[in-house]
């Protein structure tokens, strides 16, 4: 069927290349070329005809006296290009409006060419619905045909599919997509005529056009160029005013803002307006010079680009305003039906009854999204998201943070000139405390702040990072420290990271597994191979908080908490040193036992911190054990040099009885039969422990066989009398307190405290 369309052209594009070749008469020749078939209903579908065959031939005469033509073959867009860098002023201020533009939309004196938009080839007399009044099928002689294939190098994802149920009978109409003539001068008397003499006529002039088009009024050439001139000059009150006129964007307002559009320096005016309506998230009530406070719809706005990027060919226009487009629209995806006011669902009804859209608004901004990206020269963004899933997870509140996570990843694999000044604007949004834009802004934020242009603004973004450090949300928390992790990286960052110390300290106590896992990341990253001394308030806080994630059920909680101790015992300043040994000295037993986990990353991460726990405390001969690997004999040397702490030891060892890894309980029991010995004749302290090893979990045979030659070796020293210098009180109290510590050791488990520190 395509070819035969084709084929039925080839005559009408031969002449139309002639000179005086006229819209009107390809029109005439095309009904020609389609005889007309038997309807019942073709009577009224030709009164139809009649009424648009009148607006379309005002709208062609009108282009003609512009001198604009359509363009012929179909060019690839120009690269596009990165955002200024906005300095630390334009983040804190609201650029509503830009007045720096290219030299291709900015320059006043040289008009604009702005080409035609691709048409839908798929909308044909064969698939359109012939009732359907979003399309306007005598639209089929202005399709672009080309032979020529595309020239972009991954297959651009298929939007024109999604976007027919998406698109109204103004953007299936090409005649209205000039571009303007060179040799185009407007004369004086046309501004004068029907001109506007003051600020306080643009609204009801708009209204005036507006409701001349509705009625399919046919529009004199000076009025349509007097809107663009009054555009130009008053974008402001155009916009709020013909948003308020149509918020749904009726036909008659779909065709203004085409026009707009063909003008590449008015829709650099209109945008920035636009794009201020929707970050006033559901409506913004601005008032135009005649003093109208109606509010004006985000939606509507976003309706409006939707009709603007049908029409543009080129991303110029789009430049300096895409990442605050991307960003608004992106959160008007993360929107939730409880969030939607009634009013706003009252409008996408009324949009729905014009033309076909989706259900869903929300579809609808994303399908408008990837319009925009495509528009950009980001198709393999596009088709990256669809392959994984992307755009289905943005849609869903709750993941709706990931996608954005995805989007930004994507686009920096695609080397995308856009993530980072889509960062800045997310960046500039996060300053103003906006709850509803923070956590999609920090999603996008946390996956480029490594970008190496993001250290110019390390100040603001540790200040928002401290100040969402205890935010109520725990996938904000969770991206916090997923950015002060990447921060940490950074030595110039480290002097804004220590001042967060104590508030990460206190992350350490948290539940969540990956905050804690996060938070040591980020202690770590701080002192790793530099030149950093720690405090002795801080050396001895963080001394006393990591023993207790020693016995972490998180493998690598385990080996960061065992790492940091290192190195808090290697970098403490000379004074903490003293104070630090006590903690030391309690971190031994813990440290021994998880030298027999079965995770050799645990093991040898324990090896360390015991080599460097012994040669603080100045112990040699514990050190040689060390070196030697020598473990069996370590329980042996630790408690002879120091007996009167055997109870503490005891104290420490008995929560190792119910560790998950049998190597550990072995090594548990061994050190008790060992201990048991200082404790001789103290009956009622040592049947508590012959207790505890009676009652652990069941184990293999080994373990079995161990325990019980523990059980006699305690009755056998529970039978001998107590040495004459032994404190029986003070024994008897502690081992009653073992006792009711290991009473709940197995109901409690060993999440949050390590055996050796029972807390």
């Amino acid at each position: 069927m395509a070819g035969r369309r084709l084929s039925l052209l080839r005559p009408f594009r031969k002449k139309k290349e002639g000179p005086g070749a006229a819209p009107s008469q390809h029109l005439e020749n095309m009904e020609q070329l389609h005889p007309l078939q038997e309807d019942p209903g073709r009577d009224q579908r030709q009164e139809q005809d009649r009424a648009r065959g009148r607006f379309r031939r005002a709208a062609q005469a009108f282009l003609k006296f512009l001198g604009i033509r359509r363009k012929r073959t179909t060019t690839r867009p120009t690269e596009v290009m990165a955002q200024p860098d906005p300095s630390l002023t334009e983040l804190e201020a609201d650029p509503d409006v830009t007045t720096t533009l290219t030299d291709d939309t900015g320059n006043c004196d040289t008009p604009t060419i702005v080409h035609a938009a691709k048409s839908d080839p798929t909308m044909t007399d064969a698939t359109a619905d012939p009732d359907s009044p979003s399309i306007d099928r005598t639209a089929i002689p202005d399709i672009l045909f080309s032979d020529e294939p595309t020239n972009s190098g991954a297959a651009p994802p298929d939007l024109t599919v999604e976007a027919d149920t998406a698109m109204t009978e103004g953007t299936a109409d090409t005649d209205l997509v000039p571009r303007e003539s060179v040799n185009y001068a407007p004369t004086t008397d046309i501004f004068e005529e029907n001109g506007v003499s003051s600020p306080e006529q643009v609204p009801a002039f708009v209204r005036n056009v507006h409701q001349r088009m509705t009625a399919n009024a046919t529009p004199e050439e000076k009025l349509l160029t007097e809107f663009l001139r009054v555009t130009d000059e008053h974008p402001g009150d155009v916009v709020f005013t013909l948003l308020r006129c149509a918020p749904s964007c009726d036909r008659a307002a779909a065709t203004l803002w085409k026009i707009i559009a063909s003008s590449g320096r008015t829709v650099v005016k209109v945008l920035p307006k636009l794009l201020r309506v929707m970050e006033n998230w559901p409506w913004l009530s601005m008032p135009t010079s005649d003093g109208d406070k109606t509010d004006v719809f985000a939606l509507a706005a976003t309706r409006v680009i939707w009709e603007i990027l049908q029409i543009l060919q080129h991303p110029e226009p789009l430049k300096m305003y895409s990442p605050r487009l991307l960003a608004d629209l992106l959160f008007q995806t993360s929107i939730s039906p409880e969030q939607t006011p009634e009013e706003v669902d009252t409008l996408w009804r009324e949009c729905q009854k014009q033309c076909d859209l989706p259900t869903d608004s929300k579809r609808f901004a994303v399908l408008t999204l990837k319009a925009l990206l495509c528009h950009l020269e980001c198709e393999d963004v596009v088709l990256s998201m669809e392959q994984k899933r992307g755009w289905d997870t943005l849609l869903s509140a709750d993941t709706h943070h990931y996608a954005v996570g995805l989007l930004a990843r994507e686009m920096r694999r695609a080397s995308s000139p856009l993530y980072y000044p889509i960062a800045l604007c997310l960046l500039r949004l996060l300053t103003k405390k906006k709850p509803c834009w923070e956590l999609p802004a920090m999603a996008f934020l946390v996956e480029v702040l490594d970008y190496p242009d993001m250290t110019e603004w390390s100040d603001i973004v540790l200040e928002i990072l401290s100040r969402h450090l205890w935010s109520q949300c725990t996938e904000m928390r969770r991206l916090v420290l997923r950015s002060l992790v990447v921060l940490s990286k950074d030595p110039g960052m480290a002097d804004g990271i220590e001042r967060l110390t104590p508030s990460l300290m206190e992350v350490l106590w948290d539940t969540d597994r990956e905050l804690v896992r996060m938070a040591l990341s980020v202690f770590i990253n701080e002192v790793q191979d530099r030149d950093i001394r720690i405090s002795t308030l801080t050396a001895l806080q963080l001394a006393e908080m990591l023993q207790p994630l020693f016995g972490y059920d998180n493998i690598h909680v385990q080996v960061l908490s065992i790492n940091l101790f290192q190195k808090v015992m290697e970098l403490g300043v000379e004074e903490s040193k003293q104070p630090l040994k006590t903690h030391v000295i309690y971190s031994l037993l813990p440290l021994f036992f998880h030298w027999h986990n079965e995770n050799q990353d645990v093991a040898e991460a324990s090896r360390g911190a015991l080599l460097r726990a012994a040669g603080l405390l100045k112990r040699r001969d514990l050190v040689k054990l060390l070196e030697t690997e020598e473990p069996w004999r370590f329980s042996e040397c630790l408690l002879e040099k120091d007996k009167r702490r055997a109870v503490e030891y005891l104290c420490q060892a008995l929560p190792y009885l119910e560790s998950p890894q049998e190597p550990v309980r072995e090594a548990a029991l061994r050190f008790i039969g060992m201990a048991g010995r200082y404790l001789k004749g103290q009956r009622v302290e040592l049947q508590i422990v012959i207790d505890v090893i009676e009652g652990m979990t069941p184990d293999s045979a080994a373990v079995k066989s161990l325990a019980l030659q523990t059980q006699e070796i305690l009755r056998l020293v529970q039978r001998l009398q107590p040495s004459p210098g032994s404190s029986s009180l003070n024994i008897r109290s502690r081992m009653h307190r073992i006792g009711r510590l290991l009473s709940g050791a197995a109901a409690r488990g060993q999440r949050r405290t390590d055996p050796g520190n029972p807390v």
